[in-house]
């Protein structure tokens, strides 16, 4: 495992506990993500199966499921897995990284990618969406969120944990960019202002892209 990984994992395995008490809940006070979450769920359908890649303690995957998708959730850290099973234990959760996934070419109508990138180094992010391009079927959308701006937030000793972690902020043009390189058609791009009531230090950003169906030929 890359240096990382093995950091990201270790993070969240130290600060799972107080991360899903902090956060629970967040998105009843987020309008426009769930609308966002909706129509993306709207634009994938009920044909295939969705992979919320990096899903933490299970929210979107609970979410996505309540729409009537088939989805699946898929995480680094096993406290954040353990979350995600006891809270939602009607749902289907794994461990593993999105850079290697366990999965047949196209095998998903729908990736999600939401604020789970926001770890990987820059110069990994093209293997990254190389990788989710191989997964996703021929017509099927890919999801990422992630916060706007230039430089990384490090945050160290979250909640008195010893631990600390860089959080990478990134160009919505960029991202759009490299998904494009990737192979994906991009579909829509939302940024909405940070909430300072929350105490967001960043706009938020969100991009929907499709990877071609052989029909578009």
């Amino acid at each position: 495992m890359t240096d990382f990984l093995a950091a990201t994992r270790a993070f969240y395995d130290t600060v799972a506990d107080d991360y899903a008490d902090h956060f629970r809940g967040y998105l009843a006070n987020r309008p426009l993500e769930r609308g966002l979450l909706a129509a993306y769920a709207e634009l994938v359908g009920r044909g295939g199966t969705v992979a919320d890649l990096g899903c933490g303690a299970g929210w979107t995957t609970t979410l996505f499921a309540s729409l009537g998708l088939d989805v699946f959730g898929l995480d680094l850290s096993a406290s954040m897995l353990a979350i995600a099973r006891r809270e939602h234990p009607e749902l289907r959760f794994e461990q593993g990284s999105m850079l290697e996934l366990d999965l047949p070419d196209g095998k998903l109508a729908g990736v999600v990618a939401w604020y789970s990138t926001i770890h990987t180094p820059d110069d990994r992010l093209p293997a990254l969406f190389a990788e989710l391009h191989r997964v996703t079927a021929p017509g099927g959308h890919l999801l990422l969120a992630f916060q706007t701006g230039e430089e990384p937030r490090h945050l160290d000793r979250p909640w008195g944990h010893p631990v600390a972690l860089d959080f990478h902020r990134r160009s919505p043009e960029r991202m759009a960019e490299l998904l494009t390189d990737a192979g994906f058609t991009l579909v829509s791009r939302t940024v909405r202002e940070r909430d300072e009531q929350a105490d967001e230090s960043a706009p938020q950003a969100f991009l929907i892209a499709r990877k071609a169906a052989a029909t578009d030929a």
